[in-house]
């Protein structure tokens, strides 16, 4: 099997896409680090250094949330599933957890970033 030029392009542009993609996601970004956390008509936001516990009010009752030595995560929800407190701790930009029933989300971002899935929310 011979391979063709466009062969060669079509590895070389994914290659990069590939690279590129792993870069985005795992960079460090300018600007300091903020927890977003989103729930029923509320809105949070922390510094990633805060020491906090935030009850989020939600449909099915509270999800608890912390805050602290530079990690977030959701520590209880009254979800069935608790997939959202599986997640476990959210370090850096871009990772987040949903409790979906509960309507509440948590996410990591820099400072002045625009997160596309946060505004969907």
């Amino acid at each position: 099997m011979k391979i063709k030029a466009s062969d060669i392009i079509i590895i070389l542009l994914v290659t990069g896409i590939t690279f590129f993609s792993g870069y985005s996601a795992y960079m460090k970004h300018d600007g300091d680090a903020q927890v977003l956390i989103r729930g029923q008509g509320s809105e949070w936001l922390f510094p990633v250094e805060a020491s906090e516990t935030i009850i989020v009010p939600g449909p099915l009752g509270d999800t608890i949330i912390k805050i602290d030595n530079n990690r977030a995560w959701v520590e209880s929800s009254p979800c069935g599933n608790q997939t959202c407190a599986a997640s476990g701790m959210l370090t850096r930009h871009g990772q987040w957890a949903a409790c979906l029933p509960n309507n509440v989300l948590l996410m990591v971002r820099s400072d002045g970033g625009e997160d596309i899935d946060a505004h969907s929310w």
